[in-house]
């Protein structure tokens, strides 16, 4: 957002047609703050996700306005954060998925509820800075060679680990152990989780260079039964559903209304957010 932040109003005000929600206009002062809270990759996303917020924002301010509601602030909150909140606790349900439902969802995606997969691996790291193209071609055109040696002689790894590898590793043949998610970097898990045992015929790039990789041992997650994850299944429908929820109030918000300027829709992931 740093591109954003640089920015004045001034220096953009005039690019973007005037957004209000019947009647009421969206200021453009507040649209460029609130650009800052929305990823994008451009100018003009930004400014369409921020508005769209705002618009989204202003329907549920004028209906809750129209209910003539009260709010309690909680802690954290402010009086339009706190009037928002209560006008979706009045409006819109949340009905809890019944025992049925997560058990149709469970025998639906079992796949999805096991044991984690276990993997022990070891490897040999040639080194390479992420900046350094020359050494990466360098460090990649190596593994493949290594890589080549060890599918005439798979008995060298610990050998050529002790010679070439870049990592503390390399002191007990390459050997990393046992490894589960979560235990290093994303690209290389990527990979190394999806192999077969054995070694890999071709090198696994990650942010430190190139490495030969062996899966000495891969162990498949065990099924959970259905007593396990009830209520983590339970939980997720009732978010779903709430979302769709969501979505059908504004959209019936949104319908009622006079919106200039913005199209809103998909503007329910914004308030989700």
């Amino acid at each position: 957002m740093e591109l954003i932040n640089s920015i004045t109003v001034s220096d953009i005000v005039n690019d973007f047609v005037p957004v209000s929600v019947n009647g009421q206009a969206i200021d453009e002062a507040d649209i460029l703050q609130e650009m800052q809270y929305h990823t994008a990759d451009n100018i003009e996303s930004a400014h369409q996700k921020a508005a769209s917020a705002l618009v989204v924002k202003e329907l549920l301010l004028q209906r809750a306005k129209e209910l003539e509601l009260s709010a309690e602030i909680l802690t954290g909150e402010n009086q339009q954060e706190a009037l928002i909140r209560t006008l979706l606790v009045q409006e819109v349900k949340q009905p809890t998925p019944d025992e049925e439902a997560c058990e149709r969802y469970f025998l639906a995606n079992q796949d999805k509820f096991k044991t984690p997969v276990l993997i022990a691996a070891s490897h040999i790291l040639l080194a390479a800075d992420p900046k350094d193209q020359e050494a990466r071609e360098f460090a990649a055109q190596q593994a493949e060679t290594l890589i080549a040696a060890l599918v005439k002689n798979p008995d060298s790894f610990a050998d050529m680990a002790k010679q070439y590898s870049d990592c503390p590793s390399k002191e007990v043949n390459g050997e990393l152990g046992q490894l589960d998610k979560g235990q290093t970097v994303q690209e290389f898990e990527r990979q190394v989780f999806k192999m077969e045992e054995g070694l890999a015929l071709h090198p696994v790039e990650s942010r430190y260079g190139y490495h030969i990789v062996r899966l000495d041992k891969r162990v498949e997650g065990n099924p959970l039964p259905y007593n396990m994850v009830a209520d983590r299944i339970a939980t997720y429908l009732k978010d779903q559903v709430y979302r769709r929820s969501i979505s059908q109030y504004l959209s019936l918000l949104a319908g009622q209304a006079s919106i200039e300027g913005i199209d809103i829709k998909g503007a329910d992931s914004l308030l989700m957010q």
